[in-house]
């Protein structure tokens, strides 16, 4: 079976990409694949937009063959397009804080300092993410090899404060004037 694009029948699954609720009525793409488990596929279910952000390959493919109405196609269509163009971007899960010195940033390699921002990185492996590590807000540009990463990070950090998101915007923003 292909892969689709839907309203959720019910609010009962949960986006695979950001692990909310979709709720019933939205729109949501289905990626079908084998189940590991038996017999048949199963549907990995995603918001539209986390769908664009972190499965671009086989969204912009249904994408194609849907000639339904998706609310922001063309936004998202260009979401996946850079998915594409940057094979690192749909690794993007986020940003927080620090909380301490342990890891390293998968760019520089050096320790993330406590309390400085840092992006969450996933994989995607058989149907699953899978945490991969962080990269400091300053390597972003150089890690994912395009500057315009910032939306995709606030749009997986919803657990943040507002005040926080703010203040990511603000160090995001003073990292980007100090580079040029």
């Amino acid at each position: 079976m292909p892969h689709i694009i839907e309203p959720a029948s019910s609010g009962r699954s949960k986006c695979r990409g950001c692990g909310k609720p979709i709720t019933t009525g939205t729109r949501r793409f289905g990626e079908r694949l084998p189940n590991p488990f038996g017999d048949g596929e199963m549907t990995l279910w995603f918001h539209l937009s986390c769908a664009a952000y972190k499965r671009p390959e086989p969204f912009l493919q249904i994408l194609g063959e849907t000639s339904e109405g998706v609310p922001a196609r063309e936004h998202l269509e260009q979401m996946a397009q850079r998915g594409l163009a940057h094979h690192r971007v749909p690794r993007i899960d986020g940003a927080e804080r620090s909380p301490g010195r342990m890891a390293k940033c998968r760019h520089c390699r050096n320790a993330i300092e406590r309390g400085t921002w840092r992006i969450r990185i996933v994989f995607y492996e058989e149907g699953m993410f899978t945490p991969g590590g962080f990269v400091h807000l300053s390597c972003r540009n150089d890690y994912f090899e395009t500057p315009s990463v910032m939306d995709q990070v606030l749009h997986f950090s919803s657990a943040l404060s507002d005040e926080d998101q703010e203040q990511l915007r603000r160090a995001s923003d003073s990292d980007s004037r100090s580079e040029s």
